[in-house]
């Protein structure tokens, strides 16, 4: 039987990250995704041009919809961007029990700010405790607890409730990019050669969706997380193989399909 993956995100109209982005991942993992659009953006590799949040209510009677006809094995949730749209998200998921992947997204590879300041409350206190994992990248830890070692960051995050922490280090300098994955007891590393482009919009998308699969599959989380890695890894290393826009391409999600 195939796994199947609902993501709850926003819409990118150049098809690099958001809603676009996780059913690449999944379709690249043989994961079957259904969707729930919490925004539509006017979006290319260059910038953000344009926001129309989808009404709370849609959102929910989508989520209501896929979830009372298909069995979904995962729930990934993207960007979300107000309060009250975080508590509809949350309402809509209380019957839910599968694991959730939760990607805070709050910025924009353009810069473009996804996640008002007011929604950050919210997010911590309505889904953080029904996250199997949060994935944050530097910046977003930041705001989300403020700043420390990585490891101050990923303990303060896991006593907000979150079940593990995956600390993703695509931000730090170096030659070598190393992500962290945090539970109450144990840290995982995973590294791998930084790769020269600037082709990567949507990775934390992706990657987010990409462990996701693993779980839907019945992987167990360390190992789901690996797999994407590896994963995400040779798709930013084919990226600029694609050639898409001007600014920041999106990475190369069917990698092991088509070059």
């Amino acid at each position: 039987m195939v796994a199947k993956a609902l993501t709850i995100a926003g819409s990118d109209s150049g098809g690099g990250a958001g809603i676009q982005a996780d059913l690449k991942a999944f379709s690249a993992m043989s994961v079957y995704a259904a969707s729930v659009v919490t925004a539509v953006t006017a979006q290319n590799t260059k910038a953000v041009t344009a926001i129309h949040p989808i009404p709370d209510d849609v959102v929910a009677a989508q989520i209501k919809a896929v979830l009372d006809d298909i069995q979904i094995d995962v729930v990934k949730i993207g960007m979300l961007g107000t309060p009250s749209l975080i508590a509809a998200v949350a309402d809509a998921l209380a019957g839910y029990g599968g694991p959730i992947v939760l990607d805070p997204v709050m910025v924009a590879k353009s810069g473009d700010t996804l996640l008002a300041d007011s929604a950050i409350h919210a997010l911590k206190s309505s889904l953080f405790k029904r996250a199997t994992l949060l994935t944050p990248n530097m910046p977003e830890a930041r705001k989300l607890v403020g700043g420390g070692s990585t490891q101050w960051q990923a303990n303060a995050l896991l006593e907000l409730g979150v079940g593990a922490v995956l600390m993703k280090g695509g931000h730090a300098d170096g030659k070598t990019c190393t992500d962290h994955l945090v539970t109450k007891t144990a840290t995982k590393e995973y590294a791998a050669p930084r790769v020269n482009t600037g082709n990567t919009h949507g990775t934390g998308c992706s990657y987010a969706s990409a462990i996701a699969a693993g779980l839907a599959q019945g992987m167990v989380l360390d190992d789901a997380v690996s797999r994407a890695h590896a994963w995400l890894h040779n798709a930013i290393l084919c990226a600029d193989a694609l050639h898409v826009g001007q600014g920041h391409g999106p990475v190369h999600h069917f990698h092991a399909l088509w070059t």
